[in-house]
């Protein structure tokens, strides 16, 4: 806990510089507001009712409620809105390949800022906190929320499919990707493509690779990003920036661009984010907005397996490079 206290205190110092404020929300929501703010419905929440028979859920994200806070409570108020949490969220799962019933979450929301501008800021707070917690190597993948569903649709894939495909696609299962392409009856180009595109991964020169497989979609959500990396370059943290053409979050309001945090000492996903224009206006203040949440204990499992390496006999002999 000392440990993991020191992590949380790092983390807080790094939003703070960058004029981030901490607010808190209840545990407790309405259910309705949870789903209200996830187009796919409400995640899997642990629900009951209270005693005039009201449905509630504990909550599952960070962001949904904060969305709800800034609309109903700082209506008076001139953004931008720059606010940081640190709370533990609740998902009604059944525990496997690494996600938890409750975990701890650390991040930030800017709400009023358009892209890029918005997006960058975020991205380069995200690389500060990391820095601040000794994780030098994670790397922060970039992609594009719209990508594949766009395609999807301009390929004309039913809803129902096109839900189908997300999912093992948020799930980062290749395989399970080209099964459910395979059922499609679309021209065979547009399978390469959709079996290409989550392949491409790594610096600027990935939009090019993306630009040879043509079609509307792909050329918007290349600009989108091409504009992205421009901010990010222009902020000094283009270098800790992958980008990623199959990343895809499995919350349904993202729009646009989406984050994921790995470091190579673990193997779990360390925390993610990206813009949800979309999200404020269903609570009645129609916002630009983008945020990220890091997870506290796989942060915590990152660094202890970080310092490991850095003290080991081999990384001392490549002159710390497991650093």
């Amino acid at each position: 806990m000392r440990e993991l206290r020191r992590v949380q205190g790092a983390l807080a110092a790094a939003f703070e510089r960058f004029g981030y404020g901490e607010v808190a929300t209840p545990t407790i929501e309405y259910h309705e507001v949870l789903a209200r703010g996830d187009e796919r419905g409400a995640p899997a929440a642990y629900r009951f009712f209270d005693e005039n028979g009201e449905l509630l859920a504990m909550r599952t994200d960070m962001t949904i409620p904060i969305a709800r806070l800034v609309s109903t409570r700082l209506g008076g108020a001139e953004p931008p809105f720059r606010l940081c949490y640190t709370g533990n969220a609740y998902r009604a799962i059944r525990p496997q390949r690494g996600q938890m019933r409750e975990f701890l979450q650390a991040g930030v929301e800017l709400i009023g800022v358009e892209a890029p501008d918005g997006t960058a800021e975020v991205i380069e707070v995200l690389a500060a906190a990391l820095d601040a917690v000794g994780l030098t190597r994670a790397v922060i993948g970039l992609g594009d929320a719209d990508l594949y569903r766009q395609l999807l649709a301009e390929h004309g894939v039913s809803d129902d499919r096109r839900e189908s495909i997300l999912r093992v696609l948020a799930g980062h299962d290749l395989v399970g990707l080209e099964a459910e392409v395979d059922q499609l009856e679309i021209a065979p180009d547009e399978r390469e493509t959709l079996l290409r595109l989550p392949t491409l991964r790594g610096g600027r020169e990935v939009l090019d690779r993306a630009r040879e497989l043509g079609g509307a979609a792909v050329d918007r959500a290349i600009q989108r990003l091409a504009t992205t990396h421009d901010a990010l370059v222009a902020r000094g943290v283009g270098d800790r920036v992958q980008l990623d053409l199959g990343l895809l979050r499995d919350l349904g309001y993202y729009t646009g661009a989406i984050v994921e945090v790995y470091d190579p000492a673990v193997g779990h996903v360390l925390g993610g984010g990206g813009r949800y224009d979309d999200l404020m206006g269903r609570f009645g203040w129609s916002l630009p907005a983008a945020g990220f949440a890091l997870y506290l204990e796989r942060v915590h499992i990152a660094q202890a397996e970080e310092e490991r390496l850095g003290r080991s006999p081999a990384a001392e002999g490549r002159g710390g490079e497991a650093r």
